[in-house]
């Protein structure tokens, strides 16, 4: 791949961009505000320290969602956590841990890096059942995810999964983190237009691919054993995103703000 310069992708393209991820953050909190009577997302703006930018944590603590997070950033800086020399990085990401232990988390981040010497698209979305797994609900997911991206180039979809089972794999416990999604790193074509489309593609499809499953399972009675059940399976993915998520370690090392960082911890486990 040839390497080009950070002057290389024009700014009106990195403005499509922001402008796609801030409108994809109020339809994933228009969506989820729609299952709650009561709460709403609570918004804080934060400024980035080490440099320009800044980002926004949307925080949700419901009677569906315990705990609801879909946060954006933009930042820039003088230093890349993983190279030398200035940076752009903007993206959005999104978790959501169940009350009802028969209702999966979810996990979505798409996101667009710039360096000195390339820039290139990331992110994926990925279901993690807590304790208890329909197939039903597997397939809808799997399926859902599989023909949007057909449309785009049949080759993605079985590269995407097989990189999430790689990638959302838990050493120490020899597992999948849950039922698979897609994953994708580093991604660049030769077609700047083309990435862009994949990229929206992937946020346009998480919704449909998520709610029908929330729709179908938020209803269903449990009992307190389940949401042991439910407790105990979320320690394990606590365990993966402090040792293991590399967009965890990216925040750190790149000085964001540790609240939006965290907001992937579930508001209860149970080692």
């Amino acid at each position: 791949m040839k390497t080009k310069s950070i002057r290389d992708c024009p700014d009106k393209t990195k403005g499509e961009i922001i402008y796609y991820l801030k409108i994809l953050q109020k339809r994933f909190i228009h969506a989820f505000e729609i299952f709650e009577s009561q709460a709403t997302f609570v918004k804080t703006p934060w400024n980035y320290a080490k440099g320009s930018g800044g980002g926004e944590i949307n925080l949700l603590r419901g009677e569906v969602f315990e705990k609801a997070a879909v946060n954006w950033s933009e930042i820039q800086g003088d230093h890349f956590p993983m190279a030398d020399g200035a940076f752009f990085a903007t993206g959005i990401s999104l978790i959501t841990h169940m009350l009802n232990p028969h209702v999966p988390t979810a996990h979505f981040n798409i996101r667009f890096i710039q360096t000195q010497e390339n820039f290139w698209f990331g992110g994926g979305y990925d279901l993690t059942p807590m304790g208890f797994i329909y197939p039903e609900d597997t397939l809808h997911f799997h399926t859902t995810t599989q023909e949007a991206l057909d449309s785009i180039d049949k080759e993605l979809y079985p590269l995407f999964s097989k990189q999430a089972k790689e990638y959302f794999f838990i050493p120490h416990r020899n597992k999948e983190r849950g039922e698979g999604g897609i994953f994708f790193d580093y991604y660049r074509s030769e077609e700047l237009e083309k990435d862009i489309h994949l990229l929206k593609t992937v946020g346009d499809t998480f919704l449909q691919a998520i709610l029908p499953i929330y729709e179908k399972r938020i209803q269903m009675g449990y009992q307190p054993q389940d949401k042991q059940k439910q407790l105990e399976m979320r320690a394990h993915y606590v365990e993966f995103n402090l040792l293991y998520d590399r967009g965890t370690k990216f925040g750190f090392l790149s000085g964001g703000n540790p609240d939006a960082i965290l907001c992937s911890m579930p508001p209860l486990v149970k080692w």
